[in-house]
């Protein structure tokens, strides 16, 4: 982690995001922020919508925060960092603060982010406000129960999209946040995942040095919604990548670019593998499901790799 230690932010040595929060065993969203945040020079305001992170790290009266932070709704969290930022930029012009320049960085989940967030993150995004957004993507609303979202894949079990004899998981397609965000213009997109910490950092860096909005759409598991034993944290997350269900690129000022490449195309079962939530799909009188899912991976695969080339 050598490179990690080389671009802390704070003089000082003190980490933004310490210990003592009550993020589950084998999470992957304390990697996702200490990764972003460690890989940003200079000082950080962070903005946390409702969700996991803000619930485990700011339990009254203690926090985990070594930052200034904000906590704010599910809905808001891009507009109050287009607030802070404006608010900050308009200080700069009348030479009211000096000192190194701030950044800006939202952390939300894939609910404040996909859906309840969506509008708000829209707007900032076409206003053009200087942030970092950040979705930390477990795909489903965990810190309320594990109800499905828009992040959820087709044909997981949630608590609202259960499999059984009534349904077979949630039956609607994921929304492709991350090409919506690549809609809107802005300078910097990229999508990343929690165990590849060397991509996510200088995708990070990259975020910071745009000059406008940045969006990162970061996979992060949770072993209590997905229904694995937390050990398995990273070999879930890498099956992910190396099916290509989760390709890693970014969209730096319009030009796609993988940021890696599977050396060989791996059968979507072993991302599903391991994941109590997928089980049903393995059962033998599912396979039209996964086949479903597989040409669905196969086609957005190739569809990506036309665009980088």
């Amino acid at each position: 982690m050598s490179r990690l230690k080389t671009l802390a932010c704070n003089e000082c040595g003190v980490p933004p995001l310490g210990a003592g929060h009550s993020l589950c065993q084998g999470c992957g969203i304390p990697l996702v922020v200490r990764t972003v945040l460690d890989s940003i020079a200079g000082p950080k305001v962070v903005v946390s919508a409702t969700g996991c992170l803000e619930v485990a790290t700011t339990r009254f009266p203690t926090t985990a925060w070594n930052v200034p932070w904000m906590h704010v709704a599910f809905e808001n969290s891009a507009a109050v960092a287009a607030g802070a930022e404006s608010a900050y930029r308009a200080l700069r012009r009348r030479r009211t603060l000096d000192g190194d320049d701030i950044t800006f960085v939202v952390f939300a989940g894939d609910g404040g982010t996909y859906d309840i967030g969506m509008q708000a993150l829209s707007g900032a995004l076409e206003r053009g406000h200087r942030f970092i957004f950040c979705c930390y993507d477990n795909e489903a609303y965990m810190n309320t129960g594990v109800q499905r979202s828009g992040a959820t894949p087709f044909g997981a079990s949630t608590t609202t999209s259960p499999s059984g004899k009534v349904g077979l998981g949630k039956m609607q397609e994921r929304k492709d946040m991350t090409a919506i965000a690549v809609a809107h213009h802005v300078p910097y997109v990229a999508q990343a995942v929690a165990s590849h910490w060397d991509d996510l950092s200088r995708k990070a860096e990259k975020a910071a040095a745009a000059n406008g909005p940045a969006f990162l759409n970061v996979l992060s598991d949770c072993p209590v919604g997905w229904g694995h034993e937390p050990r398995e944290f990273k070999r879930i997350l890498d099956a992910a990548v190396e099916t290509r269900f989760w390709p890693l690129y970014e969209v730096d000022h319009g030009a796609f670019k993988l940021t890696y490449e599977p050396a060989e195309r791996v059968p979507v079962e072993r991302w599903l593998d391991g994941q109590k939530r997928f089980k049903h799909l393995l059962e033998p009188e599912n396979g039209d499901l996964v086949r479903h899912i597989q040409r669905r991976i196969d086609e957005d695969w190739d569809a990506l790799v036309a665009r980088c080339s």
